[in-house]
């Protein structure tokens, strides 16, 4: 068994995916490949063990936002938190015509080809915030997808079909600003800002989440980890073609037979009640699990919060 000081850390990989020539900044390859960055938890002492739990996070964000959940969950699985091309670790694309969810969804396929090349999987399980949710959907709606095995369970973060146009105007207003800061002290401060909505945490808990936010820049100054581009095609959007993603992602979700759980910040502008109430009454018919005093999205960095994934995914072994 790997000492405590082991398992409490990830460990950073890569896995190459498919894009158009010449598009990828970062470590781009010449054969036409970019370069997707996840973080592996693995604390049980079986590098090949067979349960896989995915776990993505929103549009702005990165994989370690996920650090207190995959800590819980290490012990019982072989946790994966992906960077979504453009965010972290990942390469950034020079077209950003790619940030968007086919693309995102096709970079997970390479992903779980190539953790079950390396050990086979028998169990996988999806956790996805907002727009990891988002991928979730369209990786277990479509049952003609070349997975390794079907998702046996999927939680869906502060996220469904239909997402509330204010909201998506509210978040378009920050996304790609090309901030920096003195120390990530100041960072960690601007983000919250414009993150309260994620209901309270501690200094510690919320320093925390935004230190992997944070990537360094000329003269000790910080800037935001993510491509200013990945607002391009999210910026584009309009009330019109949100209708019309919104039927594409509602047909999405009545195709799901995972078991799904859904999880909803009781304030949360993106995700309406109603919307919460229709997806547990069609579709995979999902439990909804709200939490008072948050808004979108819950961060599942509070026991109450990452008790309840946990409780669903790995059950009486917890």
């Amino acid at each position: 068994m790997p000492s405590s000081s082991t398992a409490s850390r990830p460990v950073l990989r890569h896995v190459s995916c498919p894009t158009a020539p010449g598009a990828a900044r970062g470590h781009s390859t010449s054969d036409g490949s970019h370069r997707m960055a996840y973080w592996e938890w693995n604390q049980t002492g079986d590098p090949a063990h067979p349960h896989v739990v995915v776990c993505v996070h929103g549009l702005t964000r990165q994989g370690r936002d996920f650090d207190v959940l995959a800590r819980r969950l290490a012990p019982h699985a072989r946790v994966i938190c992906p960077d979504v091309v453009g965010r972290g670790g990942s390469d950034w694309l020079l077209d950003p015509a790619g940030y968007v969810v086919p693309m995102y969804a096709a970079d997970m396929l390479c992903l779980l080809a190539q953790l079950h090349a390396e050990a086979p999987i028998d169990v996988l399980d999806w956790v996805g915030t907002s727009m990891g949710g988002l991928i979730g959907i369209a990786i277990c709606g479509q049952p003609g997808l070349l997975l390794p095995v079907k998702v046996r369970r999927l939680v869906l973060n502060d996220v469904g079909p239909a997402l509330e146009w204010p909201a998506l105007e509210r978040i378009g207003q920050y996304v790609g600003e090309s901030l920096e800061f003195a120390s990530i002290d100041e960072g960690a401060q601007a983000l919250w800002e414009r993150s309260s909505s994620f209901g309270p945490h501690t200094p510690q808990e919320w320093r925390a989440l935004s230190e992997a936010m944070l990537s360094p820049r000329e003269g000790g100054r910080f800037g935001l980890h993510y491509d200013p581009a990945i607002a391009q095609p999210f910026g584009a959007m309009t009330p019109e073609g949100a209708a019309q993603s919104e039927a594409i992602l509602w047909s999405l979700y009545d195709a799901i037979d995972a078991d799904t759980l859904l999880l909803r910040g009781a304030g949360s502008d993106l995700l309406s009640s109603g919307t919460a109430q229709a997806m547990s009454q069609r579709g995979p018919r999902a439990r909804v699990v709200e939490f008072a005093g948050v808004g979108h999205a819950p961060t599942l960095v509070t026991d109450a919060q990452s008790q309840v994934v946990l409780d669903f995914l790995v059950g009486d072994s917890a």
